[in-house]
């Protein structure tokens, strides 16, 4: 099981260049950003978490693609990720081409986790009808992989639709980046098995709603789609300083969780990192 850190990069927050220069040089495995436009001021749905779990941070975080890049430039080993790219408040094409620039840059090292998200006003704004949120980002990335695999892609769905185009460049990862679904667990899962490459499911690190729980449960839904589990990457957040829960988590068959970081500067950060760096090694005997 590898180990990444997810930060929500700010104007007040470690640098992406220094954040993930430190990472490679801790032996992380990865760098994971969130994505929020906005958050409109009044909501008719609280997040996921409770009201409370709606911090600053939410309000500031700078674009994915962006800060990505700057990290991809700085490192040469380090996967880099979204956790989550909120795709259905992003025009279809352009994100393609987003999505495959970072893996050309990075040369074939973009992650592309997603989500149709729960804030309601958020994507009201861009355009996009809630209640068809989930429809159309499994049509975005239908179409999506149409323009990365495709000389003369075109793309006819119910809320996605454009006649034959010419778009390169193409990603370096064949036949594309990996697609991670996030979300509540079944919906993740589903989703990832019907048009992804992973998933990305919200997950506690022991009781309700574990890998202890879900991951035997996962195995079979894939197996029962007819899809080999073992090809299915499972990233989980949240991971403890704890090597007996994340050895249990290894042995489970998860591929790789992530340690949240705050958006702060180094003084703060460095020394989780240090702490990291210590246990990373003993996952891997």
């Amino acid at each position: 099981m590898e180990i990444g850190a997810a930060i929500f990069f700010a104007d007040y927050s470690m640098a992406p260049t220094d954040l993930a220069v430190a990472l490679e040089e801790r032996g992380f495995d990865s760098l994971w950003v969130a994505e929020h436009s906005h958050i409109p001021a009044t909501r008719r749905f609280s997040h996921p978490m409770g009201e409370a779990a709606l911090t600053k941070e939410y309000y500031d975080v700078m674009d994915p693609f962006v800060t990505l890049s700057a990290a991809a430039a700085v490192t040469k080993g380090l996967k880099l990720g979204t956790a989550i790219c909120l795709v259905v408040q992003r025009d279809t094409i352009q994100t393609a081409k987003a999505v495959a620039s970072l893996d050309q840059i990075s040369k074939g090292r973009f992650l592309f986790g997603i989500g149709c998200g729960w804030n309601a006003e958020e994507m009201e704004d861009h355009g996009t009808a809630y209640e068809t949120r989930t429809l159309k980002m499994r049509e975005q990335i239908e179409a999506m992989k149409e323009i990365w695999t495709k000389d003369k892609p075109e793309y006819h769905g119910e809320l996605v639709d454009f006649p034959p185009m010419m778009t390169w460049p193409k990603p370096v990862q064949k036949p594309h980046p990996p697609v991670l679904l996030g979300g509540a667990f079944r919906f993740a899962a589903r989703r990832a098995i019907r048009y992804g490459d992973g998933m990305l499911p919200f997950a506690s690190s022991t009781g309700p709603g574990s890998p202890q729980e879900f991951m035997p449960v996962w195995r079979r839904m894939a197996e029962e789609a007819g899809r080999d589990p073992r090809s299915l990457s499972v990233t989980l957040g949240g991971a403890p300083e704890d090597l007996g829960v994340l050895r249990r988590n290894r042995d489970l068959g998860v591929t790789r969780m992530t340690v949240r970081l705050p958006p702060e500067k180094e003084d703060a950060i460095l020394p989780m990192l240090d702490r990291w760096a210590k246990l990373i090694p003993q996952l891997r005997t």
